[in-house]
């Protein structure tokens, strides 16, 4: 484990092409449809996929992907996070709230049932070195309906999307714009190629999909219980909201990257509760950082939960205060004590697409709700062991109309 912020920075950072370029080894059969996914793949093949997807995540991009969009909302965060992906992705409304029956929401449900604590992941835990033999017999980590499901489905939109020359901008659209046939295909650093071949773009496509329902559902999950347990900084983010965005107004991208106090907010929310506990970088060469010999093939872990909570870097670190995020405090913050989507070239490629995603909800619930804590909400939060809630989160939530007479 390394928690020194000098060297995490060279390993994210200064070393990163070099030598941490790659993360955990994982077996093709085990990771399934993510297989070809860019949080999967290593060295080049990482660098022509992370080239060929990185324009789509542009400002300009993200504005057009936003254009036009309506998004459902509810007390139930997953649902909402399932229909934003499914949409801006593939141009594909589900409804998951009014529909739950719908076979793609049933089919992302059965497909994160999987138990961290089945015999599977604890052989694996115990005995990693079996990964590649369990690869070969076929067995995988994920449900093989559900896998087959989204193949199929994925496969007929891209159809679609192939036989369409106009209609809505979205990820999928663009990356069919840059793809390259399979035959012609070489993945040689001296035959450098652009663009994503089918297989690629079907498994960027269970990246987006499975990714960003988990990922964000959880992190607006943790956002919402720190603001509704801390009614002063929600307070004053209904006061930034109702003043930027009054009834009827039009929520344009712009205008939602310009609220502030609750960039601040998600941003504290990120720190206090990290989706992403750890993160690893496999060390290609034997190298040595500041003193420290790290031998080739070596799992370099960085606790950013640990780091997060570090009362050297963080005042007072289990409480939730926004303003540890103000322009000024930022200005004089170490940016390797908080990576809640990683740093350097292999950080998050959806960082900004997550975090619009993130503020569109939070603006359209709290212009419609007031949040509380109720009986069943647990003050403090307890985690388990995999840092996740022992209890499932639970609030209140009241029409702003309804508040508004009492």
């Amino acid at each position: 484990m390394v928690t020194d912020l000098e060297m995490i920075k060279a390993i994210m950072v200064k070393e990163c092409y070099s030598t941490f370029t790659n993360r955990r080894e994982t077996n093709a059969g085990l990771a399934g449809p993510f297989a070809d996914g860019i949080t999967v793949v290593k060295d080049e093949r990482w660098k022509r996929i992370r080239s060929s997807l990185s324009p789509y995540f542009t400002s300009g991009r993200l504005k057009e992907v936003h254009r036009n969009k309506h998004y459902y909302y509810s007390r139930v965060v997953a649902p909402y996070s399932l229909d934003v992906v499914t949409s801006s992705s593939f141009s594909v409304d589900i409804d998951s709230i009014n529909n739950a029956d719908d076979p793609f929401v049933t089919n992302v449900k059965k497909f994160f049932k999987f138990s961290l604590f089945s015999p599977l992941i604890l052989i694996l835990t115990l005995f990693p070195s079996v990964a590649n033999l369990l690869g070969k017999m076929g067995i995988s980590l994920f449900s093989r309906s559900s896998v087959d499901f989204f193949y199929n489905v994925l496969r007929k939109i891209k159809d679609e999307h192939n036989k369409e020359s106009n209609g809505r901008v979205d990820f999928l659209k663009l990356m069919i714009q840059n793809q390259i046939p399979d035959e012609k295909f070489e993945d040689t650093s001296d035959q450098p190629v652009k663009g994503l071949t089918d297989h690629e773009i079907l498994s960027q496509s269970f990246v987006f999909i499975l990714g960003g329902y988990e990922t964000t559902s959880t992190t607006l999950t943790y956002l919402l219980y720190n603001l509704a347990t801390n009614p002063d900084c929600l307070e004053k983010l209904v006061v930034e909201i109702d003043t930027n965005f009054p009834s009827d107004t039009p929520i344009t991208y712009d205008a939602l990257m310009k609220m502030d106090y609750l960039e601040m907010a998600i941003n504290e929310s990120m720190r206090l509760l990290p989706t992403a506990p750890r993160l690893e970088r496999v060390c290609k060469k034997t190298v040595e950082l500041n003193g420290v010999t790290i031998p080739k093939d070596t799992l370099v872990g960085i606790p950013t939960y640990v780091l997060c909570h570090d009362p050297q870097l963080w005042e007072s670190p289990d409480e939730f205060r926004p303003e540890r995020f103000s322009p000024e405090s930022k200005s004089e913050m170490n940016q390797y004590g908080f990576m809640p989507f990683g740093l350097g070239p292999r950080n998050c490629i959806g960082m900004r697409f997550a975090q619009m995603i993130m503020k569109l909800l939070v603006l359209k619930l709290l212009q419609n709700f007031s949040m509380e804590t109720c009986k069943e909400t647990q003050i403090p939060l307890e985690l388990n062991a995999i840092f996740q809630p022992k209890v499932p989160i639970t609030l209140k939530f009241i029409p702003r109309s309804c508040k508004a007479k009492e």
